[in-house]
Formats: C-alpha cells, structure tokens, sequence
C-alpha cells in the first residue's frame, strides 16, 4: 500500500460525498445548531500553537453552559483548571478553531469552526458565570462553518452504551498514572479524593 499524498487520490479511493452531505455546511447558527449547543454539557475544541503542533481540550460544565450570543457568535467561559492555559496561549498565536459539541444519549454532533478571541470584560463574564461563579475569561468564537455530523462514530463506539462502559475499578488513578509517568515520590491521590476535591472546589482542580 502507497501513501496518499494528493487529493486526486483520496477521491479515487473515497469518492464523492452525497449532495446532501456537501451541503449541509452553515455559516450561521440556526435553531437546531442553537438548541445542540444549549443542550450540551461538553465540548472538545482544537487549536494551533505558534509551532503549528494542534491541541484538543475538553470543556464541560451544566447542559447550556455555552452562550450563544448571536446567529454567528457564542461565548465559551474559561475556568481555572491547572493553568498551563494551552488552548488560550494558542488562540493568541492563530485564533483558528474547531469545536465538537457533544450531547449525552445523543448520536449526532454538532461541529463548528470560527475564528476565537479571548475577553475579560465583565458583561460578558456575567453571561457565562456559573452558580454565581464567574470564569476568568471568555472564549468568543465567530461562527464561519457550523454543521451536524452523523451519529456513525458514537454508534460503533458504543460510548453512550452503559453495558458497554469500562469497569472504574480496573483502571488506574488520574493520580496513579501520572505518579508512574513522572516518578513522583509518596503515595498518589486517590479516585475517591480527587473527586471529593473536584466536587467541593469545582472551580479549583489543580
């Protein structure tokens, strides 16, 4: 088997996409890309450093808690977390982002690609603070493509499947892994207090 390199070639192999599939792109939210985005508890957003190397980070908080500001904008709050600030950093370098919305239950998904800037102005922390907890800044994604995906890859991974959900007790720690990884010394945190911490200070995970 050769590698692909062209364009001419990745059609040859996969063909052309349905009439349907090629356009469904939007370049503005509607109801139904509104309503995914208020009914979504997480999303993973990509990002592209100053060295070109991409980055994905999750984002999860109660279902809406992505404020949809306009037809072409939303605005993403940023809370403290452990500070290395990597999706932030990478939008100063390339404002350049993609975002996958996720829904539990549901197959489908929502992707949106926009240009993002970060804000601290406090009318708009106001829009996205959470439990009377504001976040430390704003992420505002200026929506230029916006469209559903189909429910192929959740369906094979059987994600929302409970009978087919990994065994919490046969897989290490968060502390346990990273005490492997970086040699640290002592004995690591264990699931049930790091989740303890995570539950008392929701807003201090690090």
């Amino acid at each position: 088997m050769s590698q692909i390199t062209t364009i001419k070639a990745l059609r040859a192999l996969y063909g052309m996409p349905g009439e349907i599939v090629q356009n469904k792109c939007l370049s503005r939210l509607e109801k139904h890309c509104r309503n995914f985005i208020t009914q979504s508890p997480y999303l993973v957003i990509a990002s592209y450093g100053a060295d070109g190397l991409p980055d994905a980070s999750p984002r999860g908080d109660h279902p809406g808690f992505v404020y949809v500001e306009s037809d072409n904008s939303i605005l993403i709050p940023d809370r403290p977390g452990n500070k290395l600030v990597d999706t932030l950093s990478n939008i100063v370098a390339n404002p350049q982002v993609g975002l996958v919305f996720f829904i539990p239950g549901i197959n489908d998904l929502l992707r949106i690609n926009g240009i993002a800037s970060i804000h601290d102005d406090q009318n708009l922390l106001d829009l996205v603070k959470s439990h009377d907890k504001q976040p430390i800044s704003v992420i505002r994604v200026e929506v230029k493509q916006a469209f559903l995906h189909c429910a192929k890859s959740l369906i094979r991974s059987s994600l929302w499947n409970p009978e087919k959900h990994f065994d919490r007790k046969q897989f290490p720690s968060l502390g346990k892994m990273i005490k492997d990884q970086l040699s640290l010394p002592g004995n690591p945190e264990s699931r049930s207090a790091m989740e303890a911490r995570y539950t008392s200070s929701p807003d201090k995970l690090s």
